[in-house]
């Protein structure tokens, strides 16, 4: 069963809850994870894009945004893939940014959930935390 982690931030700052996203991306990669960002959203994942390159100097994430019906492969050597449509079967890791539960969630080992708060991001949050609630899915909380 997947599990789920909240992480949720004390500030609206939009870009504060980016560079989380990219330092659980980062983290997740030393662990060998394969990771899906996921969006409806297809600006936010070209600032996550750009901050993935520089959100820490010294920092590596290797990632890519998938174009619109973009089929994965086992050649797929990027650690990241940020997109807004279904991903490839190797990965393990989801961290969604859509405001809706994606309906492939269940495939991954972990989803990862990341809050701040902007109203309408806490909003949505807090339905897809009482989505996932009233599963059964086991629910992790971090305040941040």
């Amino acid at each position: 069963m997947t599990r789920i982690d909240f992480y949720v931030l004390s500030t609206a700052d939009s870009t504060a809850r980016l560079e989380l996203i990219c330092k659980l991306s980062e983290k997740a990669i030393a662990r060998s994870e394969k990771v899906l960002i996921h969006s409806d959203s297809e600006m936010e994942l070209q600032q996550l894009d750009e901050l993935l390159w520089s959100f820490r100097p010294v920092s590596f994430v290797p990632h890519k945004i998938l174009p619109t019906g973009y089929v994965t492969s086992g050649s797929d050597n990027e650690a990241v893939h940020l997109s807004s449509e279904n991903p490839g079967a190797d990965r393990t890791l989801l961290i969604n940014l859509a405001k809706q539960v994606p309906p492939f969630f269940s495939r991954f080992e972990r989803t990862l959930e990341v809050i701040n708060d902007e109203p309408d991001i806490r909003a949505s949050g807090r339905d897809r935390y009482r989505y996932y609630q009233q599963r059964g899915y086991p629910l992790q909380h971090h305040k941040m």
